[in-house]
């Protein structure tokens, strides 16, 4: 027999029985085994000389080096989960298993041989290697054999995957067969193709045994135990990994899972690809992005046979649903831990639920109707009847149940049947909030949504919540970094995305879209020692897999949705635009818009604004561009010419944030005599009574945060305190404080934390200036508990005019209290409108120019938006202030502003309606007139853009005549000549 070269040098030295062992190996185990193990020498060496221990040991340690750990055990029913389980969560790079083809000498069972190596890389060794480049003829080698597998991957994305794999494992591609790592590329490629998840089954043959292979890739998967979950799938379904290849590598922005399973199923027979076991292998592999493995449902139910890990997921969805639909009002009742243990404690309820929605949803079930409403009132007389002789407790639990009764009723569409996905998606019909009753909505706004969406995923949850058909608003990504975080911000979720959906469609008045507002909780807690790195890629896991949720229910043709596995009770295009928020990052916003593209929603890449294709926000300070319009009409009217006269600013948000700084650019650059005394953000405070350093602010403005301001530059009264740069001395956390004495010494100091807290805290009410602009910081800073501190012993305020460039800075009834205290107070809905309206003719732009277009006019088009923001913006302060005067101060001014939003919306929802029942009439005289003033003056002017318009969607046109018609009736009307007018043609028709 000939041995291979590997296996020589370890016999060398070996006894009689060791060659035994040598030569057996060498027929009995893959040739690919010995491929990979050719840089082991030593390892292959102890197998020989030391495999007869495992007659009486489970396992035989070959090789445990810090990098590297390689076993040799019995093959029996869980043996690599048992492995990994002993493995923990060491971070796996790579992992490779093999089998003996038959029982070793002396024994009835096979050799299992498993090696695992840790060294994973970070996204910088990725993004600035430093490893020698790839040999041109093993290069050259690997392309050939990926041409005998596919000749539809460009040369230029086969060679920057091949260098991905290269970087991050030199020493595999360097010793695997080039047609493996061929492979390994064409399975990159396809996971990048169908969004980062792709499952393949084929039957192949080795030696003549048939076998299964299973190729897997999952990008950015779970960081934690994920290996050890895909086994515990092989080995829940009784399906054996005969040999294995798993690669975790980073394509320099996350982690990327490649994986290669040959298997076979236990009782010896053959996994068909296209069989009942095979799907359920699909559905299950592709249930790991969803559904963690720590969780009571996967612990409990999943792991022993009781439930199927998709249903399971369905369960932790409902839980997610109801917990949030119920907390926000009643938290002590509905706490999470009471929400669980409704279904965990009763799973026989949940399992009731759990048919009932597969019978509405499953696209497989003959005659769906009326099994699911035979179910449906079984369901309901169930829950009604529910009694475990706890009263109180039972009326939670029917509450729970109920809930999630509604959940399923009013589900409409739900991504649950499709395979291959990253997150689950339901989109619902808004009733059901009436249904669920006042006592659990009171602290809502009154109106109904137009939609309802929920999302679930394994590291988080969150809703899209919109007004109107075509709606846009912000995607905001709230991160949790421990579970009292993640609680919190659970229990208020859904109502912090209903009132900002609802504030958002008060704003979008003057433009075609409706409001809307998607807001997620990530989980990152545990991840604290992992860095940023971690954080960042479980951030993008997340908000990619609702993507594609997304697009899985609301990609339609002819109004159905596209996938075939959604049943669809809803039945029409829904145009949803989504603007970039909180965590939401540059690279993400293009991935989202590629995304879309690709898979085909009806907006394309125009699914996202501020692209490159688009027109950045803080670039060219569009939002800022409104809020100092409505500061400069309201001061104006008290007087002050803030472009000629002196006054006093105070702010809140940064320098290098978007609206705060750009609001500074625009004072610095246009207000010279201004006097900016206060300014607060995140990282510092800095207090200055004669007006902070102009220079010294411009030099930071839009280029670093606040504590970039040297304290030096201080005037005298003036002084700074910083949240960065703390220290610690034992146990106390101290804050460094800057102060420019009366003498002109800049005295530096150290203050603890409550200290800090208290006098960073009272800053925003206590500086008196003579306008202040809150342009950042978390919602409801001032609420109905502290508004009183922002009033002077005299009861006048210190700040008589608020422009809030922040969304929700001030609550509703604090608010009302300080207008009666005599401040005048512009409201977010109208005071930052500008930066959505910019968004709105982002989308344009996409629907009507190429991107090639685009960029050449770019100038030119924004300078057109930022006209129509001047005059919006304009527009609505003039009113507000005109229709105050004329109540004679019986309306505060946040109430006019509601009532201005009304009554456009109202008009809109009219014009909407009557012009998508005749849309003939949107290019007729004089609507097309009006639709082209809504646009920037380029769209207007340039025939070849202008004959376009006509390719619009039908929905696009009527909502750009509602909202152009609408806003024009609202801002430029007179009411008293306009009802008299009203009047004069009512009497005319009648008699006539």
């Amino acid at each position: 027999m000939q041995l291979s070269t590997a296996m020589r040098n370890a016999c060398r030295t070996a006894s009689t029985i060791a060659r035994q062992n040598a030569c057996w190996l060498q027929e009995q185990m893959s040739p690919y085994f010995f491929q990979a193990m050719a840089d082991e020498p030593e390892a292959l060496g102890t197998l020989v000389r030391e495999m007869s221990l495992l007659q009486h040991n489970r396992h035989l340690i070959l090789a445990d080096r810090d990098k590297r750990l390689i076993l040799a055990c019995v093959d029996e029913p869980g043996s690599l989960f048992n492995s990994l389980q002993r493995v923990g969560d060491r971070g796996i790079s790579y992992a490779m298993f093999s089998h003996s083809y038959s029982p070793m000498p002396g024994m009835s069972q096979e050799l299992e041989v498993q090696r695992f190596e840790f060294d994973r890389k970070p996204n910088s060794a990725i993004t600035a290697p430093a490893a020698p480049p790839l040999p041109a003829s093993l290069k050259r080698t690997i392309l050939r054999d990926l041409t005998r597998i596919t000749a539809t991957i460009p040369r230029r994305t086969a060679d920057r995957l091949l260098t991905l794999l290269w970087l991050n494992n030199p020493e595999q591609v360097r010793q695997s067969p080039p047609a493996r790592t061929a492979w390994l590329i064409w399975l990159f490629e396809r996971g990048n193709a169908t969004g980062g998840l792709y499952l393949d089954l084929r039957r192949v043959e080795h030696k003549g045994i048939a076998e299964t292979r299973v190729l897997f890739a999952v990008g950015n998967p779970p960081q934690e135990d994920f290996l050890l979950q895909l086994a515990e799938v092989f080995n829940r379904l009784n399906i054996g990994i005969r040999r294995a290849y798993c690669l975790t590598l980073s394509n320099g922005i996350h982690p990327y899972f490649l994986g290669t399973f040959f298997v076979q199923q236990r009782d010896g027979h053959e996994l068909q690809p296209d069989s009942t076991l095979a799907r359920q292998l699909q559905q299950e592999l592709c249930n790991t992005q969803i559904l963690a493995n720590n969780c009571y449902t996967y612990r409990e139910w999943v792991s022993k046979g009781i439930i199927a890990g998709d249903y399971a997921a369905l369960v932790n969805a409902f839980t997610a649903f109801c917990h949030t639909n119920l907390a926000h009002n009643q938290p002590d009742r509905f706490g999470l831990e009471d929400i669980q243990s409704a279904f965990h404690a009763h799973p026989e309820m949940a399992m009731q639920l759990l048919r009932l929605f597969r019978t509405r949803f499953d696209p497989a079930l003959q005659q769906r109707e009326p099994a699911y409403q035979a179910l449906l009132a079984e369901t309901t007389a169930l829950i009604q009847d529910y009694n475990t002789g706890h009263r109180w407790l039972d009326e939670i639990r029917q509450t729970i149940y109920r809930c999630c009764l509604l959940f399923i009723c009013h589900t409409l569409k739900t991504n649950f049947f499709v395979i291959e996905k990253q997150a689950l998606a339901f989109r619902l019909d808004p009733a059901y909030l009436r249904q669920l009753g006042a006592e659990y909505t009171a602290d809502l706004p009154e109106t109904l949504p137009f939609r309802v969406t929920f999302f679930f995923s394994r590291f988080g949850h969150g809703y899209h919540i919109g007004f109107s058909d075509i709606a846009r608003g912000g995607w905001r990504t709230v991160i949790a970094r421990n579970q009292d975080d993640a609680i919190t911000a659970s229990n208020a979720l859904f109502r912090e995305v209903y009132v900002l959906a609802h504030t958002q469609h008060l704003k979008n008045k003057d433009i075609y879209e409706g409001g809307s507002k998607m807001v997620l909780v990530m989980d990152a807690s545990g991840l604290e020692q992992g860095g940023r790195e971690h954080e960042n890629s479980r951030l993008y896991k997340l908000q990619y897999g609702i993507t594609n949720a997304f697009l899985d229910i609301f990609i339609t043709d002819n109004g159905r949705v596209r996938d075939q596995r959604v049943v669809d009770y809803y039945g029409d295009d829904e145009p949803i635009e989504i603007g970039p928020d909180e965590n939401m990052h540059d690279g993400m916003i293009e991935a989202i818009a590629a995304l879309s593209r690709k898979r085909g929603y009806m907006l394309g890449a125009g699914i996202i604004s501020s692209k490159r294709f688009g027109i950045n926000h803080k670039e060219y300070g569009v939002t800022s561009t409104g809020v100092m319009t409505f500061a400069e009409v309201v001061m104006a009217e008290q007087g002050i010419n803030i472009r000629h006269d002196p006054f006093s600013i105070k702010l809140t948000g940064g320098p290098g944030g978007d609206v705060a700084g750009n609001c500074l650019q625009i004072l610095l650059a246009s207000c010279p005599k201004a006097r900016v005394v206060l300014v607060l953000d995140g990282t510092a405070a800095a207090y200055d009574p004669n007006g902070l350093d102009r220079e010294e602010l411009q030099r930071i403005t839009l280029q670093q945060d606040l504590d970039g301001f040297d304290p030096s530059r201080l005037g005298p009264g003036g002084m700074m305190i910083f949240r960065t740069g703390k220290r610690m001395e034992g146990l106390r956390e101290l804050h460094r404080r800057a102060e420019r004495l009366p003498d002109g010494l800049l005295q530096e100091s150290w203050v603890p934390l409550d200290d800090f807290y208290r006098e960073y805290g009272s800053l925003t009410f206590k500086v008196e200036a003579d306008l202040f602009i809150p342009a950042g910081g978390r919602p409801e800073t001032i609420d109905a508990q502290n508004w009183q501190e922002f009033m002077k012993p005299d009861g006048s305020p210190t700040a008589p005019v608020i422009i809030e460039g922040a969304n929700s800075f001030i609550t509703p009834q604090a608010r009302q209290q300080m207008q009666k205290a005599g401040v005048i107070l512009m409201r977010d809905a109208s005071a930052n409108k500008c930066g959505v309206i910019s968004s709105s003719y982002e989308i344009i732009a996409n629907l009507l120019l190429t991107e090639k277009e685009f960029l050449t006019h770019k100038e030119r088009y924004v300078q057109d938006v930022l006209e129509i923001l001047r005059k919006r913006a304009g527009d609505e302060a003039r009113l507000i202030l005109r229709r105050w005067q004329e109540a004679g101060g019986s309306q505060t001014y946040t109430d006019i502003s509601d009532l201005i939003s009304q009554n456009i919306n109202s008009f809109y929802h009219r014009l909407f309606q009557f012009f998508t029942s005749r849309p003939e009439l949107c290019l007729q005289p004089p609507f097309k007139a009006a639709l082209l003033r809504h646009l920037p003056r380029i769209l207007q002017t340039e025939a070849r853009f202008r004959r376009r318009i006509a390719s619009l969607p039908t929905k696009y046109l009527a909502a750009i005549l509602a909202a152009e018609i609408g806003a024009s009736l609202v801002y430029t009307s007179n009411r008293d000549d306009d009802f008299e007018e009203m009047v004069r043609r009512h009497l005319a028709r009648l008699a006539a």
